[in-house]
């Protein structure tokens, strides 16, 4: 049985579903879902109602998409963002459980609040422009260049320098201690 599926995705990615089909795809539903939402091509009135000029709209993310699939370093950009944004997002749920399961269970479920969740949509931010800067082989570039060596001590080191310094800023903060008389 897990031989016919391999050879079903195996057939799949000889007929291009994964190099050309799914990124255009992709591209369309976001250059669609951008030209609603913003009506760059303005709205039209029927009967008093505003509706989106959605045949522009169409045509619009159709050329642009198939403009994306001609390029194949753009489907290939496209393919490993994508596949590095499934493991971020993997990743993320990973980390939720991990809070919900040291949180009391409350009807309403488990939130991440206040600075916790600032911080927390932060980070996936960084990572994602890591990602993006990955697929463009912007970091190969810059971490050669820092690391000097294959070994990379520079960086390494740099890396341990920085944790030290926010440890040592860490514990020697200010922190007011409110005292119930």
């Amino acid at each position: 049985m897990a031989t016919q599926f391999r050879e079903i995705i195996t057939f799949f990615d000889n007929i291009g579903i994964f190099d050309v089909v799914l990124p255009f795809l992709l591209v369309f539903t976001i250059v669609f879902a951008l030209l609603e939402r913003t009506k760059v091509f303005g709205v039209e009135e029927i009967e008093g109602k505003k509706y989106t000029k959605k045949n522009l709209n169409s045509v619009a993310a159709f050329v642009i998409a198939f403009l994306v699939v001609a390029s194949s370093r753009l489907v290939e950009i496209i393919t490993e963002v994508s596949s590095n944004f499934v493991v971020l997002l993997f990743l993320v749920v990973l980390f939720l459980l991990l809070v919900g399961s040291f949180f009391q269970e409350k009807p309403e479920g488990v939130f991440l609040e206040g600075g916790w969740k600032t911080l927390f949509m932060v980070i996936v931010f960084i990572v994602l422009i890591f990602i993006f800067l990955d697929a463009l082989g912007l970091l190969e570039d810059t971490f050669g260049f820092l690391s000097g060596t294959n070994r990379g001590e520079v960086v390494g080191s740099v890396f341990l320098l920085v944790l030290i310094v926010l440890f040592v800023v860490y514990v020697t903060q200010d922190r007011k201690i409110e005292r119930k008389s």
